[in-house]
């Protein structure tokens, strides 16, 4: 094994060979250096096909026309333009979300509401999961836009979008959907999802950072969120990133081609690592029976400090993710825990552990028990603290 293990799959994925391959011969090839808005000359209609070759092929991976994909620089910026979506400006349209969102989503969701837009939060229940009958208690006529995730980035609890969509719907409303956790390990398509809206990433997925596509339904009126040029139909302005829309695709591609072989390599690579952790004490799962997607892991492991089983898993050389972030040194409690019920010292306690489709069962199970003995070396070395206070 080597001496590393990334357990933060979750928060970015290694770029594919194929992936890398394909970005490298437009970057190397002085021919494929035309601007895509520009097909007044040969370089230009160059860059223009293949920025559109990728697009049809992600609109195929989703089920999508391909007229209805805007490449942007990153989910989050996809997000921020759902949520800022022409139709949804009635003064009083009521935007629907919950407090397990994703960042982006909960920030503009806050920036709205600051703005006088009313935004309302649909509650999870016990296992941590929107369910349809919550958010059937908070539609009515007034909803404008109901805003869920497919699957929690930082648990893997699943929302039963399809649902949801048609309860949505049913109001009037329309229903964006971050997909970014769910892409490349389940069927993606926004008919079957009866999704409005939805937000895609590369770097999840094996492809680059700095690249991912909003979903807009077709008749949709997706006014510019950034202003400059008239690229990509006027829905979003800046020039074009040729070779990481074509990593995208190229991503998307082997996504579909694989994503059924993935998730099942992936849940085992999970039940496995679950299996030795949970065998110690005061080790739990949070969202225990909730439907999950196969690749992340959400544990809490009484008895420890967060800061410091960060650090001793840094040292063994396993890289995994606890809260939310680093503020000012100090680690911050995740804010899908606290809304899932979890008090703050529990929260701090939970870590998140994700799995890649390159790792080996061996690799993991290896890894576990690296975890564990740095479990062990916490506990003992804070319980040693706490006897000296």
């Amino acid at each position: 094994m080597s001496s590393e293990c990334y357990l933060d799959y979750a928060a970015s994925t290694p770029v594919d060979p194929v992936v890398a391959e394909a970005m490298a011969e437009i970057l190397a090839d002085p021919a494929l250096a035309g601007n895509a808005s520009n097909p007044g000359h040969a370089a230009g209609r160059r860059a223009r096909d293949l920025t559109e070759s990728a697009r049809r092929l992600i609109a195929d991976v989703v089920g999508a026309e391909p007229d209805s994909l805007v490449f942007t620089s990153g989910a989050t910026e996809a997000d921020n333009h759902a949520l800022r979506l022409p139709l949804f400006s009635r003064p009083q349209a009521q935007l629907l979300t919950s407090r397990l969102e994703h960042a982006a989503v909960l920030n503009t969701a806050r920036q709205l509401a600051a703005e006088g837009r009313v935004v309302s939060y649909v509650e999870p229940d016990e296992t941590g999961t929107v369910t349809p009958e919550a958010v059937r208690r908070h539609l009515h006529a007034e909803t404008g836009l109901v805003a869920l995730m497919l699957v929690n980035n930082e648990t893997g609890i699943r929302t039963d979008i399809a649902a949801i969509s048609e309860l949505a719907h049913e109001v009037g409303a329309l229903v964006f959907c971050d997909a970014v956790q769910g892409f490349g390990l389940e069927e993606i398509e926004v008919e079957r999802l009866g999704v409005d809206l939805m937000s895609l990433s590369a770097h999840k997925i094996y492809g680059p950072k700095g690249i991912g596509v909003l979903y807009a339904r077709e008749g949709l009126e997706l006014g510019p969120l950034l202003f400059g040029g008239a690229q990509e139909r006027g829905r979003r302005a800046g020039t074009l990133n040729v070779p990481a829309i074509v990593g995208l695709g190229v991503a998307a591609g082997l996504a579909a081609e694989r994503w059924r072989e993935d998730a099942q390599h992936l849940a085992c690579l999970r039940d496995a690592f679950e299996a030795e952790l949970l065998s110690l004490p005061e080790v739990t799962r949070n969202g225990e029976g909730a439907l999950r997607g196969p690749k992340h892991s959400n544990l809490r492991i009484a008895g420890v400090d967060g800061d410091s089983l960060l650090m001793a898993l840094d040292v063994e050389g396993v890289y995994a993710s606890a809260g939310s972030a680093c503020s000012a040194g100090s680690l911050e409690p995740s804010h899908v825990l606290i809304a899932m019920g979890l008090d703050e010292a529990q929260a701090k306690a939970s870590f998140r552990f994700t799995f890649g489709r390159d790792q080996t069962l061996a690799q993991v199970q290896a890894a576990a028990e690296r975890v564990a003995v740095a479990v062990r070396r916490c506990r003992s070395i804070d319980f040693a603290a706490e006897r000296l206070r």
